[in-house]
């Protein structure tokens, strides 16, 4: 493999890709027996045996590039359009959820009594949490693009400071998810709004768990100097995992965090009004209605009353016509 005449890298026989997918299927086969029969153990022993794949496998790609020198600029130039076409297939996984959500809000069915959100949910607060949140993912997209733009200057220990921002506001974040589903009044089960909610938000939290740990990665190769300021691509397609992750959030606040909840106020607003609506309707039935009928019934009782009195001394046939329809 030393010597060669291609820019190529022909990788070597690797045990990893057999046993990591062993690893999936152990996970997968576990968590379907963590929902139904509510034992984790399984679903742990896939985690821990894709874990320690992950960390074997990264082992042998980060001596393959920094210490063999395998990673040419043919090989980096395959690797960005296949980080690039892997985040392209994560945006249309996320477009799913998100058709999912807008597909039941826009017009919620007669199971969801034609509500969204449904009446039993109370969603949550969207200037609280999820704005920190929004605000933290922000602030680490800020951080990582600094130390990306200081790696490329040669800039050490300011890319080593922002990177480390980054990891530290990323953990910061999924302890502010975790803590917004514990205060959670709803669950995965409560109708397609607890479902879609969850599956989104979810799937999107344990992208941002991925993404810190490839930071984290990234931070400790750049700390022993495996990057340079014109062989970084590790940390590029690090970069760039985590925008697509800040802009998917945004997407999620926007749609799911603060449209819902907007959602939520006018249908709240609208039942209010139409309480008071009956309300008011229903004390005009039963008492407004018989004030206005006794009041007007005792007027004009009195008003052909006085009219006969004054009038006695006359006859009958004389009283006006509209008298008589009157009384």
């Amino acid at each position: 493999m030393t010597h060669k005449n291609h820019p190529y890298h022909l990788v070597e026989t690797s045990p990893w890709p057999i046993l990591g997918s062993l690893g999936v299927i152990i996970r997968i086969l576990g968590l379907i027996k963590w929902f139904h029969i509510f034992q984790i153990h399984l679903f742990s022993i896939g985690s821990i045996i894709i874990l320690l794949i992950i960390i074997q496998w990264w082992r042998d790609i980060t001596r393959e590039r920094t210490f063999q020198g395998l990673h040419t600029l043919k090989v980096s130039s395959g690797l960005r359009w296949g980080i690039i076409l892997f985040i392209t297939s994560e945006v249309f996984f996320f477009i799913s959820f998100f058709w999912a959500f807008f597909h039941n809000s826009l017009s919620p069915t007669i199971e969801l009594g034609l509500l969204w959100p449904p009446k039993i949910i109370t969603p949550f607060n969207p200037i609280q949490i999820p704005l920190l949140n929004t605000l933290v993912l922000l602030r680490s997209g800020i951080s990582v693009t600094w130390a990306h733009h200081s790696l490329i200057e040669n800039n050490y220990k300011q890319s080593l400071q922002a990177l480390l921002i980054t990891v530290i506001l990323g953990l910061y974040f999924t302890i502010l998810q975790s803590y917004e589903y514990m205060e959670a009044s709803f669950s995965i089960s409560d109708s397609v709004y607890g479902t879609t909610f969850f599956i989104a938000t979810g799937f999107h939290g344990i992208h941002v768990i991925i993404g810190t740990t490839f930071l984290l990665i990234c931070l400790t190769r750049h700390y022993i100097n495996h990057f340079s300021s014109s062989h970084h691509f590790g940390f590029e397609a690090a970069a760039w995992y985590w925008h697509f992750v800040d802009v998917v959030w945004l997407f999620l606040y926007v749609s799911i965090y603060w449209w819902g909840s907007y959602l939520h106020n006018i249908n709240i607003i609208i039942n209010f009004q139409l309480i008071n609506l009956n309300h008011r309707v229903s004390n005009f039935n039963y008492l407004n209605f018989m004030y206005l009928f006794l009041s007007t019934y005792y007027r004009h009782f009195f008003f052909i009353l006085n009219y006969f009195k004054k009038n006695i001394h006359r006859s009958w046939k004389k009283i006006p016509l509209w008298v008589w329809i009157w009384s």
